[in-house]
């Protein structure tokens, strides 16, 4: 007999086998636990050959670095007993640590493989700088990268493409680029790591862009990740058109077999602004749904204000025996938050624990939202002062917003005081205390927030809106005249102006926070980049036409007025969706009831 059982006893009685390679090698295939792996190495030490085999230790150093078994600590013990380890014997570890959950230990790694008298080759580079992709680690890849063109790897394509990735995902969107346009041959590897990388990095037009042309100019045929990074763009900038047409294609590739691509389709599809073909692609998936699918559409009934159909779909997804996770219940809080259910929204969130789930700091910022935005500022302060883990900055920065809305200085001063305590430095966090104060005409605590912006170089925000016409992506900042139809949009603008007075109108100057004069403050006001879009809209689109802007931004209380007067006045749909929901205007009157 010259196999290895998983029975232990049994493995001892083959050890007089291990005389050739072979045995070794065919009682290495057999090993699937650690205690095998420690019964090899102990008769490899026991007759004098740890030190023999180098191609045995390497493939032992794997078996504890890597899934399944991946215990580091015994790899690196058994490493340390080698006397001159290769470089395949560094890298096995390496690797291990590459795809452990703490890839910097690899970097580390890394080093000491290059003061060791071992030279590094593209293996030890590649595994290197796949844990710089995980560790976020910018710095220590540009490094790396300096080593492969020094050591004259820069021509392996495997190793190009490890650089483009890891250049993507540290969002280093300019040396992926780079990395991309300097490769002699790209795999479909490249294109994909550069799509997802413009995706997630702010470039998401450019991502699309990117994807196109891989499939209409290069002829590669995309797979699930490619249209992910296509979908997420698309998801951004509320392309819905764009969407539509990735969606066709996954359609006519068949790539709608695969569930995560089916999720990120209902994903676009809301953010896009279209929840009714959201909850179409919902219903009719033939792959088969998750638990990210249900969610993904509960969440989608919650930014668009439908919080009773996003109830509903949670109590079915329990009918259908599908277990609510904590992104369930955040997504069906949310929903309640955005509909007003303060009462439900409350009793769900305390059923929570009774469930078997243990609220989050995330569950708990909504909960204290929801009773923000209701005015219930005591209670959302008392759920702050419960909660078990440390409130972060989030939580402070919502009880601030509710502060402002509701005009509560102290309340205000005291949540920005523990932002301060908590070193945080954004500047919508000064800007709310300003216009706390500002409302009470407290100019002089106005002059000493603002002093402060300027001394510690805080700078605004500023915003800015997209509106897709045609299949091409329009932006505009607060007061934008840089657009090549600047004059017609500005005509319009005092059109609308004009018309809507008649519907009595009159602009809400008190939410202009500044010591100035009402006519500035009217100004200030009428130029919003959601107003430069919609008015852009109006002349670029025929009537009857939804107009949708993406705001990035939580809209005003102005525009939301002229936003319903606007949809009654010309008797268009229009969509806005801002940093927190979406608000869909019709005949005089907005999807949220007014309560945002």
């Amino acid at each position: 007999m010259n196999t290895l059982s998983t029975k232990a006893p049994r493995v001892a009685t083959c050890w007089s086998f291990c005389d050739g390679m072979a045995n070794l090698e065919l009682l290495l295939q057999k090993c699937d636990s650690l205690t095998h792996i420690k019964k090899l190495q102990a008769r490899l030490v026991t007759l004098g050959r740890f030190q023999s085999y180098p191609s045995i230790t390497i493939k032992l150093l794997e078996l504890c670095a890597l899934p399944p078994i991946a215990n580091l600590p015994y790899a690196t013990t058994l490493f340390h007993y080698l006397q001159t380890p290769s470089t395949r014997h560094w890298n096995a570890v390496l690797r291990g640590l590459a795809q452990s959950l703490q890839p910097t230990q690899a970097i580390s790694w890394y080093a000491a493989i290059s003061c060791s008298p071992q030279h590094v080759d593209a293996l030890t580079c590649s595994f290197a700088l796949k844990a710089c992709a995980r560790a976020l680690a910018s710095s220590e890849a540009m490094q790396i990268h300096a080593q492969v063109v020094r050591f004259g790897f820069g021509g392996d394509v495997l190793l190009q493409t490890t650089l483009l990735d890891v250049y993507a995902k540290v969002g280093n969107l300019g040396f992926a680029q780079k990395v991309f346009d300097e490769m002699p041959k790209r795999d479909l590897a490249c294109w994909n790591a550069l799509v997802s990388g413009l995706a997630q990095g702010s470039r998401p037009s450019e991502a699309l862009a990117l994807f196109w042309r891989m499939t209409e100019d290069e002829g590669l045929k995309p797979n699930e990740v490619t249209v992910l990074g296509a979908l997420s763009a698309c998801s951004q900038l509320g392309a819905l058109t764009g969407g539509e047409r990735v969606h066709g294609y996954i359609v006519d590739v068949k790539l709608d077999t695969h569930v995560i691509v089916c999720n990120a389709v209902i994903d676009m599809y809301a953010k896009c602004g279209s929840v009714d073909r959201a909850y179409r692609v919902f219903e009719s998936m033939n792959c088969g749904k998750n638990l990210i699918t249900w969610n993904t559409m509960i969440m989608a009934f919650a930014i668009h204000g439908d919080c009773e159909k996003a109830l509903e779909l949670f109590q079915k997804m329990g009918r259908n025996g599908v277990r609510a996770d904590a992104v369930s219940y955040l997504a069906v809080l949310s929903a309640c938050n955005h509909g007003g259910l303060v009462d439900y929204g409350v009793k769900l969130f305390n059923s929570m624990a009774g469930g078997g789930m243990v609220p989050n700091v995330k569950h708990y910022g909504t909960v204290v939202d929801l009773l923000g935005r209701a005015g219930r500022l005591q209670e959302a302060y008392e759920i702050v002062k419960s909660m078990p883990m440390f409130p972060d900055v989030v939580l402070w920065q919502t009880l601030l917003g509710a502060s402002k809305t509701y005009g509560n200085v102290e309340m205000a001063e005291m949540a920005s005081r523990k932002l301060v305590k908590l070193g945080s430095e954004g500047s919508g966090d000064f800007v709310l205390l300003s216009n706390v104060y500002a409302a009470h005409k407290r100019w002089d605590d106005v002059g000493r927030v603002r002093e402060t912006m300027k001394r510690r170089d805080v700078k605004k925000v500023p915003g800015f809106g997209y509106i897709e016409v045609e299949g091409v992506i329009h932006k505009f900042l607060n007061g934008d005249q840089s657009h090549i139809n600047s004059c017609e949009i500005y005509s319009k603008l005092d059109e609308i102006k004009f018309r809507i007075k008649d519907y009595g109108y009159v602009e809400k100057t008190n939410h202009v926070l500044h010591d100035i004069g009402e006519e500035e403050k009217e100004n200030a006001l009428g130029y919003h980049c959601e107003k430069l879009a919609v008015a852009f809209g109006l002349i670029s689109t025929s009537e009857g036409t939804p107009i949708q802007v993406i705001k990035n931004l939580r809209i005003c209380d102005d525009c939301h007025v002229v936003m319903k007067l606007v949809s009654k006045v010309y008797n268009r749909e229009i969509i806005v969706r801002d940093r927190a929901r979406f608000h869909r205007f019709e005949d005089g009157f907005c999807s949220c009831r007014d309560y945002w």
